[in-house]
């Protein structure tokens, strides 16, 4: 794949618009079109494509935007990130394979490692060389982290962690495991969690993956069987992890791929011009029940966008987001879920004398909404998202 090695990133002064602008002639120039789900020439893209793609959007000043210059990052603002993400959302591309490293794993890193871990681990992350996974999620403590049991004890300058870790996503590939672990009993409940950065190809730790509805392996189990780590392995003080995930987590349900508003108008985009390139979709596109539900879709669309630019505007304003990161990820989830249930009902008429564009869109709707029903599980259930606003927000009596 070539990319340009250096091109003429706008400076620092320009602004938001002049980076969109930077943004759309760069990555139009640039993604192939077998990486466009809405291309005929779409075909799934290897690891290493993916990774490839990403390293040069990164040496093109699209990633790691808000990090800053001495780990590998432009030192730019939430602005400027958000300004790229539209582009990056207008486009029907793959998405991240390195996710959690750049939008969990790498700001927890800047917010509680040491200076030595930032500069062993965030430029790594950004250059595409370091995977990481997030090792959350237990059997029995899935949104809810107080129930964690994966222990680590001191062992004089290491400790010695035994557990098991359930839907890690992309831990097959992963190089470091963002893990979040107990130094106590579950007892303690939020107290004594502890976070480690831990090499997947240290002894002890065994990967088993778990197929999916869609049919593919991107989640696992993780087992911790004695593995033990230096103590430099430690992201924060003991007693830190509880915190440090709850940062993590805001920052996922608020800010991580802040294009979600302008990939699902990309969707809708390419449903209708798939819809319209075939006259028996064209038809059912036409029936009033449908046009009513993709206005209504448009309005999801903007009142999304909405949201998204608005919470830029309150972190660049210094305000925390906290609890209000989950109106965010519990509106996206669910309209988005609803849509992809729309999208399918179109395409599932769809046969093999249809258009090409039809044909295309089907394939890529069907797995779409099987992907779907784990967007309103992961990063924190509905049920959890409710409850958060009902008692950080709304501030609601718990027996109500």
């Amino acid at each position: 794949m070539h990319m340009d090695q250096n091109p003429a990133i706008p400076d620092a002064a320009a602004g938001p618009a002049a980076y969109r602008q930077y943004a759309r002639q760069w990555l139009r120039a640039h993604l192939p079109a077998h990486m466009r789900a809405d291309s005929l020439d779409y075909r799934t893209p290897t690891l290493d494509e993916c990774r490839d793609w990403e390293a040069a959007m990164h040496r093109a000043g699209l990633a790691g935007m808000t990090w800053p210059k001495a780990y590998g990052g432009l030192g730019l603002t939430l602005r400027e990130h958000l300004a790229v993400n539209k582009e990056i959302g207008a486009l029907a591309m793959p998405e991240s394979v390195s996710s959690i490293g750049k939008e969990l794993a790498g700001p927890i890193i800047q917010t509680v490692g040491t200076e030595q871990q930032k500069q062993l681990f965030l430029p790594n992350i950004l250059a595409m060389r370091h995977f990481w996974c997030q090792g959350f999620s237990e059997p029995d403590a899935g949104s809810d982290l107080a129930r964690l049991r994966t222990r680590a004890v001191p062992e004089g300058d290491s400790w010695r962690i035994n557990g098991q870790k359930i839907w890690t996503s992309g831990a097959a590939k992963a190089h470091y495991c963002l893990l979040l672990t107990r130094t106590g009993t579950v007892a303690d409940k939020h107290r004594g969690l502890l976070m480690f950065a831990v090499p997947m190809d240290t002894p002890g730790i065994r990967v088993v993956p778990i197929k999916s509805i869609d049919g593919k392996e991107s989640f696992a189990e993780v087992f911790f069987d004695d593995v033990v780590v230096p103590d430099g392995a430690r992201l924060g003080a003991p007693d830190e992890g509880w915190n440090a995930a709850i940062r993590v987590l805001s920052i996922e349900r608020a800010t991580n791929r802040m294009y979600r508003a302008w990939r699902f108008e990309c969707e809708l985009r390419q449903l209708v011009a798939a819809c319209r390139s075939d006259p028996l979709l064209a038809t059912l596109l036409d029936d009033g029940h449908t046009q009513r539900r993709i206005g209504e879709v448009v309005g999801e669309i903007d009142a999304l966008k909405g949201l998204v630019e608005r919470t830029v505007r309150q972190m660049v304003a210094g305000e925390k987001i906290g609890a209000r990161g989950s109106l965010t990820k519990l509106y996206w989830s669910e309209c988005h879920q609803a849509f992809a249930g729309l999208a399918l009902s179109l395409v599932s008429h769809v046969t093999p004398r249809s258009s090409a564009l039809a044909r295309r869109a089907r394939q890529h709707f069907s797995t779409g909404y099987l992907f779907a029903r784990a967007e309103t599980i992961y990063a924190g259930t509905t049920e959890v998202q409710l409850d958060i606003i009902a008692d950080r927000i709304m501030h609601l009596p718990k027996d109500l």
